[in-house]
């Protein structure tokens, strides 16, 4: 949260980090000198600081109190990690580590992405520990203090390649922290390896997925960067050819053809038959002609009632056709919308699949929408 703070950030935060370090350590004092003064020992049914109220307040207002208190604390506590997390993804996803989505903020200006993925992770880990404090504790800690370890540890090589002012001083403070928290997370390790393996899978897997979404968009950066000092390489056609996808003749079929006769130096309309009704396959060809007589109209049949294959190996046929007379090729699909968003669930989702399908080729794929009005 440092760069929230106001100038000077480092001082204010480090000011702020010093006031929450004294306030923490003036409660756990107090509570472990009240804990021993009242002979107080854990309890898997009563909190310690419920069983210290008991003591000090009885069960009068001021217990109830006590209670509320601590239960508005451990919310904020929860909080916390909702409000710093999807910084944290902001922060990875600038440096290209996680994907550009977690930049993205909602319409209630948080970032959304990050919030509903650290929603969704404790989800997973609830229902796997079965709700256990006692199990997810340990875990938590892990997860805490390897960052403690880390970046103790950097600031240690921070400080040695920096070697301002007490360097010496500063990089032994950090010695002492990297040094406590490894030994913190070795322990839990050794004593609660039951609670805490999932941290052996769970951090390489992201480790790794971090790596492959960095490399891949280091890779997409080189192959889309356009260098001043290196001409764009343009390619200039000679014509377009434009393959309309044809299911039945309707108006939106209709619209496509007419709109691809405007874009377009050659028009083909492709349609999949099946063996189930030839005689209907026939009429929509004939149809078609009357309708569109300078346009070609191609039937291809499938004897699987696969859509995609035949469509693909026809687009491929045509793709080497259309660079050896040096055109373009554009694959237009007509789709009609729904008024309403959950109509799409009614209809078959073809388009979607051939689109799917078509985005491996080296082409052009648009959609011609039609919007219904009832």
């Amino acid at each position: 949260a440092v760069p929230n703070f106001k100038e000077p950030k480092s001082k204010n935060a480090s000011m702020t980090l010093v006031i929450m370090a004294l306030i923490l350590a003036f409660f756990l004092t107090g509570i472990t000198f009240l804990s021993f003064s009242y002979g107080i020992t854990p309890d898997t049914h009563v909190t310690v600081l419920a069983q210290i109220g008991q003591q000090v307040f009885g069960h009068g207002v001021f217990f109830y109190i006590l209670q509320i208190a601590t239960a508005l604390i451990l919310a904020v506590a929860a909080n916390t990690g909702f409000s710093a997390f999807p910084q944290l993804a902001y922060n990875l996803a600038r440096d290209k580590f996680m994907p550009h989505s977690y930049m993205d903020k909602g319409d209630r200006l948080g970032y959304s992405n990050g919030i509903m993925s650290l929603a969704l992770g404790a989800i997973v880990l609830l229902v796997i520990f079965k709700g256990s404090t006692g199990s997810l504790i340990p875990l938590y800690a892990v997860g805490v203090f390897v960052p403690f370890t880390l970046s103790q540890s950097g600031m240690i090589i921070h400080w040695w390649r920096e070697r301002d002012g007490h360097w010496l001083v500063k990089s032994l403070i950090n010695f002492v922290g990297a040094f406590i928290s490894g030994v913190l997370v070795v322990t839990l390790f050794v004593l609660h390896f039951s609670s805490v393996w999932p941290y052996l899978i769970i951090m390489p897997m992201l480790l790794r997925v971090f790596w492959v979404i960095n490399r891949h968009y280091k890779l997409v950066a080189k192959q889309l960067r356009v260098l001043s000092e290196e001409p764009i390489k343009r390619h200039r056609y000679d014509g377009a050819t434009v393959i309309v996808l044809v299911s039945n003749l309707t108006r939106a079929t209709a619209e496509a053809v007419d709109y691809a006769k405007s874009i377009g130096n050659t028009v083909l309309a492709m349609h999949v038959s099946f063996d189930s009704n030839p005689q209907k396959e026939h009429r929509l060809g004939t149809e078609f002609k009357r309708e569109f007589p300078e346009v070609r109209y191609v039937d291809i049949h499938s004897s699987y009632r696969s859509i995609t294959k035949p469509a693909m190996r026809f687009v491929d046929e045509i793709a080497k056709g259309t660079k050896e007379r040096n055109y373009s090729l554009t694959i237009l699909i007509p789709q009609f919308v729904p008024r309403h968003g959950w109509q799409n669930a009614l209809h078959n989702q073809n388009s979607l699949k051939l689109r799917t399908a078509l985005a491996s080729r080296d082409i052009t794929v648009s959609t011609y929408y039609f919007h219904l009005k009832e």
